[in-house]
C-alpha cells in the first residue's frame, strides 16, 4: 500500500476502491498557500484548486472596524460591578453581526476523457510521505500534488493513445451571482496555455488562475473554453492562482511556470518538494502494534472498525499530513486549506477561541515548526489590528486580539448580544502561548514574539484597574466563550479563562522582560484566585454568585489546565481535582468534534485516562470522518470541518507524552485500547527528542536525545524523581508500573 514504511510499521496514507463523488470524499494535498481537493474519477476527472487568499469581498468595510466604545467603559464596568448582570447586553455601537469575509474555491479543473474499460480495477490513494494522490484504472494514471518548493499545483496523465478534454471550470457550488469571469486558451509550444479571471462584483478584486499544459505526443487544438489533446502519452499540468487588483499579465504567469526548475519533469519538481514536504512529515510517527490485515483496508472500511488501533495510527498520521499540508502562508482555517463550495460553515475562518488553537495544538510537540511559523505570520501581520481593538474598546495600550478573522483584517468586528466576542480579552495570550511554547522547544526566543508579550502585558496594565473590596483587581467586563452563567448574561465580571489569561500573559512578559517583571509580577499576584463551586467544579466564573451552565460545548475556564500548565496535580492538586469534578460535569450541548477532543486534552493533562478514552470513542464512533479523513464538525459527517482531524494528534501525544520547561510526564492517561506502541520523535519543553515505547506488562522505555543541558522533573504513575540531561548525551529511561527508573 502506497505510503506504507516499514512493510510491517503504520500506514502512511490511506487509499479508496472507488473515485470520491463528493467534493468532501476528495483525497487532498497541500502546500499551506495552494490547496487541492482530488475525485480521481478516470473518465471525468476534477480537481478543485484553493488558495488561502481567497476570500471574498463585500462592499460593508465601514463595519469592518472595532467598535468605539472606550468612552462608554467605565459606565459599563460600574454597573457591572454594582451587580447589573445584564449591564453589558447593550455595550454595543448598534451595529448588526458580521461575519468576517467567507472563503472560497478558486475553480475545478476538468479532466474528461472518453470512457474506458468499466471492468478494470480502480484505485485511488494519497500519499502522506509524498502529498501525492494517485489514481489507476486499467492503463490510465493520475498523480496529483501541490509542491512545497515551487507553490504549484502539479499534475501528471499517462495512457497510451490518450484523449483529454481540459478546461478551468469556476462553476462551483454557491458562487454568488455577478461574478464577472473571463476565460482564455492560447496555444504553445508545449501544448497549450488555460486561464480563468474571476472579478467579485462590486469590487477591484479578482483572481486569475493559470495552467501551462505540457503534452507528449499526439496534437494539441483549441476547443473553447479549453483544449482538446488527443492520442498523447503523457499530459503534465503546472497550476496557480493569484489574487489581485487590476489586471494580471496571463503570459507573464505563463512564462514563470514555464521557468520553474524542472518545469518538464513531473520526478523533478516532485523530488524538489519531497526535500521539504517528507523531511517535515517524517520526524514523527506513531505505531500502535495494530493487526496487519486492519492497516492494509482502505479508509472507509477502516472507519467502520473504530476501536482498532490500525485507525487511531492512520488517523494520526493523516491528520499531522493535513495540518502541514494546510500551513504555510496562514495556519489551518476551519476547513484547513480546502473547500469546494462558496457557503463555508462559518464563512471558514480562523476562529481563535477555540478551533484554530484545539487544530495547532500538536505543532511544537509533533516537530511541525512548519505550523507554527504560518501561525506566527497570523499574529504579527495582525498585530496593528489588535492594537486598534485595544484602543477603541477599551481605551488601552497594548493588544487585543478578535475571536474570528478572516486571515486580511484583526479587527474584531463580529460579535452580537448573544456572543459578545468584543469582550473577550484572553486572545492574545491563547494565540501568543503556541509560539511561546515553539521557543522552549527549539531553545531560542523570539524578539517578535517577545515584543508581542509585552504588548499583552500592556493592555493588562491600563485594563485591570478596578478593584474589589480586598483589593484583588476585577476583570470586568469579562466573558467565557461562548457562555453565559446560569443567572446572568453574557458580558460578566472574572471568567476563569480571563483570570487565567490575564495571570499568564503577565508572568510570561515579565520573564521575557527583567525590566519590567517586577510591576508586572505584582499585578498578576494581585488577580483573584479560581473559584470551587458548591459541586466542587472549578467555577467558570470566580466572581461569587456566578453560577455556572454546564451543558456547553466550550470548555474555556479549564484554560489554566489545557494549553496552559497553571493548574496540575503535581503543583495545584486542589485545583486539578475541582477541575476534574468540573469536567465530569461538564455536557456536550450539540456534540461539536472540538468540544469531544478539548475534552480529551483536558482530561489528559489530569490523567484521567478514563476520559480520554471516553472522548475519543465519541468521536470515533460519531461518524465524523469523511474516507480522505478530514472531518466534519458535527456526527454523521455534517458540515466538513478540520478540527477533528487536525486536533487527534494533539490528543493521543497528550496523552502519552506532556513536558514543561522543567517537567516531564510519561504515559499519563494510556487508554486501555493502546495496550503497546512506539512514539518516535517527539519534542519536548526542555530541548530535548523523545522516543517512547511501552507494552502490555506495564513497562516503557522513553530514549531522550537532549539538545540542551538541564534537570527536570521525571513524573509517572509511581511518582517523581530527578532527571539530570547532558547536552549531545543520549538518556535512556526505564519505568514499569510500580517504579520508574533512570539509568
Amino acid at each position: 500500500m502506497t505510503g506504507t514504511r516499514p512493510a510491517d510499521g503504520p500506514v502512511h496514507g490511506t487509499w479508496e476502491p472507488e473515485p470520491a463523488s463528493r467534493w468532501e470524499d476528495a483525497f487532498l494535498s497541500g502546500n499551506g498557500h495552494h490547496g487541492a481537493l482530488v475525485y480521481g474519477d478516470p473518465n471525468a476527472d476534477r480537481v478543485v484548486v484553493t488558495h488561502h487568499t481567497l476570500v471574498r469581498p463585500d462592499g460593508d468595510d465601514e463595519y469592518r472596524r472595532p467598535p468605539l466604545l472606550a468612552a462608554a467603559l467605565p459606565a459599563l464596568q460600574d454597573r457591572l460591578l454594582a451587580g447589573e448582570t445584564a449591564a453589558a447586553e447593550d455595550f454595543t455601537d448598534g451595529r448588526p453581526l458580521r461575519w468576517v469575509r467567507p472563503f472560497h474555491p478558486a475553480f475545478r479543473l476538468r479532466l474528461n476523457r472518453p470512457p474506458g474499460d468499466a471492468r478494470a480495477a480502480y484505485r485511488r490513494c494519497v500519499d502522506f510521505t509524498t502529498g501525492e494522490t494517485t489514481a489507476t484504472h486499467s492503463t490510465w494514471t493520475s498523480r496529483v500534488f501541490v509542491s512545497r518548493a515551487d507553490d504549484v499545483i502539479v499534475q501528471r496523465v499517462t495512457a497510451p493513445h490518450l484523449t483529454l478534454d481540459l478546461s478551468l471550470d469556476p462553476r462551483l457550488p454557491g458562487a454568488p451571482a455577478g461574478l464577472a469571469v473571463g476565460q482564455g486558451a492560447v496555444l504553445t509550444p508545449e501544448g497549450a496555455l488555460l486561464s480563468l479571471r474571476v472579478r467579485y462584483p462590486g469590487s477591484d478584486l479578482a483572481y486569475t488562475g493559470v495552467t501551462l499544459v505540457a503534452v507528449t505526443g499526439g496534437a494539441t487544438r483549441l476547443v473553447p473554453p479549453g483544449v482538446l489533446v488527443e492520442d498523447a502519452t503523457e499530459v503534465l499540468l503546472l497550476t496557480r492562482v493569484r489574487r489581485h487588483t487590476g489586471e494580471l499579465d496571463v503570459v507573464a504567469e505563463g512564462r514563470a511556470l514555464r521557468d520553474l526548475p524542472d518545469a518538464a519533469s513531473y520526478d523533478g519538481l516532485l523530488g524538489r518538494h519531497l526535500a521539504l514536504h517528507r523531511t517535515a512529515y517524517d520526524r514523527v510517527t506513531l505505531d500502535l502494534g495494530a493487526d496487519p490485515a486492519e492497516r492494509a483496508l482502505p479508509g472507509s472500511a477502516l472507519l467502520e472498525r473504530p476501536g482498532g488501533a490500525a485507525l487511531l495510527e492512520r488517523l494520526f498520521a493523516a491528520g499531522r499530513y493535513h495540518l502541514l499540508s494546510a500551513s504555510g502562508l496562514f495556519p489551518p482555517r476551519l476547513t484547513g486549506l480546502w473547500t469546494g463550495d462558496w457557503n463555508t460553515a462559518w464563512s471558514g475562518a480562523f476562529t481563535t477561541n477555540a478551533n484554530l488553537n484545539l487544530q495547532t495544538a500538536s505543532a511544537a510537540a509533533a516537530a511541525l515548526p512548519e505550523v507554527t511559523e504560518a501561525h506566527a505570520a497570523l499574529v504579527h501581520h495582525q498585530l496593528p489590528d489588535w492594537r486598534d481593538n485595544a484602543r477603541a474598546i477599551f481605551g488601552t495600550r497594548g493588544v487585543v486580539a478578535p475571536s474570528h478573522t478572516d486571515g486580511e483584517s484583526g479587527h474584531t468586528y463580529h460579535f452580537s448580544r448573544e456572543y459578545p466576542l468584543h469582550l473577550w480579552t484572553a486572545g492574545a495570550d491563547w494565540l501568543l502561548k503556541p509560539l511561546v511554547d515553539h521557543d522552549e522547544t527549539r531553545g531560542a526566543r523570539d524578539p517578535r514574539t517577545a515584543a508581542a508579550l509585552a504588548e499583552a502585558a500592556l493592555f493588562y496594565e491600563d485594563f485591570l484597574t478596578r478593584t474589589d473590596g480586598d483589593g484583588q483587581v476585577v476583570v470586568v467586563p469579562s466573558y467565557s466563550p461562548e457562555n453565559r452563567p446560569a443567572n446572568a448574561s453574557w458580558g460578566s465580571v472574572d471568567a476563569a479563562m480571563d483570570l487565567s489569561a490575564a495571570r499568564h500573559a503577565l508572568l510570561t512578559a515579565a520573564d521575557h522582560h527583567p525590566e519590567h517583571a517586577d510591576r508586572w509580577r505584582a499585578l498578576a499576584d494581585r488577580l483573584p484566585p479560581h473559584r470551587i463551586n458548591s459541586d466542587g467544579a472549578l467555577a467558570e466564573w470566580a466572581r461569587p454568585g456566578l453560577e455556572d451552565s454546564y451543558d456547553h460545548r466550550h470548555l474555556s475556564h479549564l484554560y489554566g489546565v489545557w494549553p496552559l500548565d497553571e493548574i496540575n496535580p503535581y503543583d495545584t492538586p486542589r485545583l486539578a481535582e475541582a477541575a476534574r469534578r468540573a469536567l465530569e460535569l461538564r455536557g456536550t450541548e450539540n456534540d461539536s468534534a472540538h468540544g469531544h477532543l478539548h475534552h480529551a486534552l483536558v482530561a489528559a493533562r489530569l490523567r484521567d485516562a478514563g476520559r480520554v478514552a471516553h472522548a475519543l470513542g465519541r468521536v470515533l464512533d460519531g461518524d465524523y470522518f469523511h474516507p480522505s479523513l478530514m472531518s466534519a464538525h458535527y456526527p454523521h459527517r455534517d458540515v466538513y470541518n478540520a478540527d477533528a482531524a487536525h486536533t487527534l494528534p494533539a490528543v493521543l501525544i497528550e496523552m502519552l507524552v506532556q513536558s514543561t520547561p522543567g517537567r516531564l510526564v510519561l504515559l499519563p492517561a494510556l487508554p486501555a485500547s493502546c495496550p503497546r506502541g512506539e512514539l518516535r520523535g517527539v519534542r519536548t519543553r526542555f530541548g530535548a527528542e523523545l522516543d517512547l515505547t511501552w507494552t502490555p506488562d506495564g513497562t516503557a522505555r522513553a530514549l531522550l536525545r537532549p539538545g540542551r543541558t538541564v534537570r527536570v522533573e521525571l513524573r509517572t504513575s509511581s511518582g517523581a524523581e530527578p532527571l539530570d540531561l547532558v547536552a549531545g548525551e543520549d538518556r535512556a529511561v526505564s519505568v514499569t508500573s510500580t517504579s520508574a527508573a533512570a539509568r
